[in-house]
């Protein structure tokens, strides 16, 4: 047997998992990053020039990618059983200039105080999705 981490095993179990929880942890991540979403769109009225950074404010669903140039990370695809709130596009560059600050603006926080606000509710509402669906589908094969 190859060595790798502990990969296939993590991969074995996964496997295992009812499709039926695999739908509800999609559903509650995306909820929960719809709430994270809606306070960062809020937080960020502060720093409103435009609105265009308001806008950028996005959701991307699970097997998706995120738009080009989003922060953090640009381009990428959201794993299963997930969701990502990105900020930017193509057209948005900045916002970690106004999240952070530069030298001469200050710093108008949104995005990380809407996930900090928002990160007990939404692992505790993963939590009771992921109950809730398992103990449905526990009785059921």
């Amino acid at each position: 047997m190859a060595k790798d981490g502990g990969l296939s095993r993590i991969m074995q179990r996964l496997n295992a998992i009812p499709a039926r929880v695999k739908e509800a942890a999609a559903a509650a991540a995306i909820e929960g990053a719809e709430i994270i979403a809606a306070d960062a769109r809020h937080f960020a009225q502060a720093s409103k020039d435009s609105g265009d950074l308001i806008d950028s404010i996005e959701v991307t669903p699970a097997g998706q990618s995120t738009p080009e140039y989003s922060q953090p990370g640009g381009r990428t695809v959201v794993p299963e059983g997930a969701a990502m709130v990105t900020v930017g596009n193509d057209q948005v560059r900045y916002p970690h200039l106004v999240e952070y600050g530069t030298k001469t603006a200050d710093a108008q926080p949104y995005f990380w105080p809407a996930v900090d606000i928002n990160k007990k509710k939404v692992a505790s509402k993963m939590r009771r999705a992921l109950a809730k669906a398992a103990k449905e589908s526990w009785g059921s094969k």
